[in-house]
């Protein structure tokens, strides 16, 4: 177990530091190797000095935590003890002063929270009909058969179907073109340099600061424009404009523009490469592909509608979309400042040194994932779930500062192949391995030029009517019964509903307030405004089961269980999205 994070003075004073990797300058350390390619130096400090190892950039001593257990340390301290804020400057320039992590933590978690209502799940019930029309608008002059940039395509459409989804239709409709030129400069701002050098005056950092303060005077001139109607829209856009503090003070439009900036990155940066590799690898995997795409033509046919509960019913696709957040993660390294003393096995880690995590490479420990070096959705199953270390398996991070987009991008994606799969046939014009991520950037995307032929399918077999809807006629329930017994057969007794000795617990620090969990089983769970989630009932029938089960299932966060079960007797479980 880990050496809980715990305050100095609980502990000695004395610890072992750190292993320190070997060379570096004088004050620039290991800058010149980790700019050059920063996945591959992490990944070499892990092998040669282990879980925990120390090294320095520019004067700064950086303290790099691997593997489940130094994991735990990094995504369970509290922000007393690892300050978020003083880890990312860098993002200072793009979100705006004051915001997110510019803000003080009390403010922080009030602007965040204002986030939550568009990725809740009543919400996401009504993205998927959205980013369904725009994979179909998107490839509508495709024709027979063409070839495509994957990267550039796989970046106009998740910039289309975020800003559509969550920003609201002046970005999607009106400012298109603009706005994909401004978040594409507010994205190279996203640079190895900016952790140190945030203001540097180079072109890319001009271009980011020049895209921010346009976007800022847009975003005040569609205020004004929604002021003026008496009908307002239902969207994320609104009600930052609507959100008021604790104090009841407004949203300035410098805020505002932040915020909006901060969802879009949740919504978009991520979930781009992500979408890349999933047709790359399973190109590379052509038994998977058949797998997937079988899924989805029995699900849904040639012309079955795409909806949040079909999304819900794909879980070949949805380990593929799992296995390749696994070896592709999107971001290399997150951060935070050590604000107190914190102790790890027999080490110290000093207030004033910065700790790092590094999902990739812990994604790749051969003790926490079997062949860890090869693409395996099965490893997901329910017999195997080697996601189920929730310290293990961090692509979104871990903790209660886990991305809150992470339900939203999950989703995205496999509605995106739920398109895509059923209309086309893919294949890669070049060498499968000549496909490998960029290092050279801290949001990781495949190498460009990144090139795949596509070819129109035939129609798909229509999906039996037991796939329709979810359920045939007489299909078995959930409790062991058929639909017409369960409806009210006159030669059906019914009986008196058990009650079973369950117990749901809550894990304080992964809930964000999704609300997945009420939108289930309302009875169990409420979530309030505030984003505060309650057990309101914690006696579960056998006719409850499997509403709370599914609550459990598809937290986005995985923050639920219930106590006294093993992970067998769940229906098919694992972290879903809301």
């Amino acid at each position: 177990m880990t050496s809980k994070s715990l305050p100095a003075s609980d502990h000695l004073s004395t610890g072992n530091e750190p292993p320190h990797m070997k060379g570096g300058l004088p004050w620039v350390g290991h800058m010149i190797p980790f700019a050059t390619n920063p996945y591959r130096f992490v990944q070499k400090v892990a092998d040669e000095a282990g879980e925990i190892a120390a090294f320095t950039l520019l004067g700064q001593k950086i303290v790099l935590l691997t593997g489940d257990e130094a994991s735990e340390l990094f995504y369970r301290s509290s922000d007393e003890q690892l300050d978020q804020s003083a880890a990312y400057k860098l993002m200072t320039p793009i979100f705006g002063e004051g915001l997110v992590f510019d803000a003080p933590l009390e403010k922080k978690d009030q602007q965040l929270k204002a986030l939550m209502p568009s990725l809740r799940i009543d919400a996401m019930r009504n993205h998927s009909q959205k980013i369904v029309q725009e994979v179909e608008d998107i490839i509508a002059d495709w024709g027979e058969a063409g070839e495509i940039e994957l990267v550039e395509f796989m970046k106009q459409l998740t910039i289309n179907t975020a800003s559509h989804c969550l920003l609201g239709r002046e970005f999607r409709y009106e400012l298109n073109e603009e706005f994909a030129h401004i978040y594409h400069d507010l994205e190279q701002g996203v640079s190895p340099l900016a952790y140190h050098f945030p203001y540097l005056p180079i072109p890319k950092f001009r271009r980011r600061d020049r895209a921010r303060k346009r976007l800022q005077e847009l975003v005040g001139a569609i205020i004004k424009k929604r002021e003026a109607q008496a009908e307002k829209p239902h969207d994320m856009f609104q009600s930052l404009i609507d959100m008021r503090y604790d104090d009841g003070t407004p949203l300035t439009d410098n805020e505002i523009t932040g915020m909006l900036i901060g969802a879009i990155f949740a919504g978009h940066h991520t979930s781009s490469g992500t979408a890349a590799w999933v047709l790359l690898e399973l190109l590379r995997n052509p038994a998977f592909l058949r797998e997937t795409r079988q899924e989805l033509d029995e699900l849904l046919g040639e012309k079955g509608e795409v909806t949040f509960q079909s999304l819900r019913e794909v879980p070949v696709l949805e380990n593929v979309v799992k296995e390749v957040l696994r070896l592709h993660p999107p971001l290399i390294i997150l951060m935070r400042q050590v604000s107190e003393d914190l102790h790890f096995r027999d080490y110290r880690i000093k207030a004033g040194d910065m700790v790092w995590a590094s999902p990739p490479v812990t994604h790749r420990m051969s003790k926490l994932f079997s062949n860890p070096q090869v693409f395996d959705p099965n490893r997901y199953s329910p017999e195997r779930r080697e996601d189920k270390n929730l310290m293990a398996y961090q692509p979104f991070g871990g903790g209660k500062h886990k991305c809150s987009g992470n339900a939203f991008a999950q989703f995205q994606i496999k509605a995106i192949f739920a398109v895509l799969l059923r209309r086309y046939e893919f294949e890669l014009v070049d060498a499968p391995d000549s496909y490998v991520d960029n290092y050279k950037d801290m949001i990781v995307q495949p190498v460009t030029p990144c090139r795949v032929r596509y070819r129109r399918r035939g129609p798909p077999p229509s999906p039996s009517p037991a796939s329709e809807g979810g359920k045939g006629w007489g299909q078995v329930g959930s409790a062991g019964q058929s639909e017409a017994s369960a409806q009210g057969c006159p030669f059906h007794v019914q009986e008196k509903p058990k009650v079973v000795e369950l117990k749901v617990i809550v894990d304080r620090e992964l809930c964000q307030g999704h609300a997945v969990c009420m939108g289930e089983s309302p009875k169990h769970f409420r979530v309030g405004e505030d984003g505060v989630l309650q057990v309101i009932k914690e006696t579960v029938t056998d006719e409850e089961r499997a509403k709370v089960e599914d609550a459990v299932k598809y937290c986005p966060t995985q923050a639920l269980r219930l106590e006294g079960e093993t992970p067998s007797t769940l229906r098919g479980e694992g972290g879903g999205e809301g």
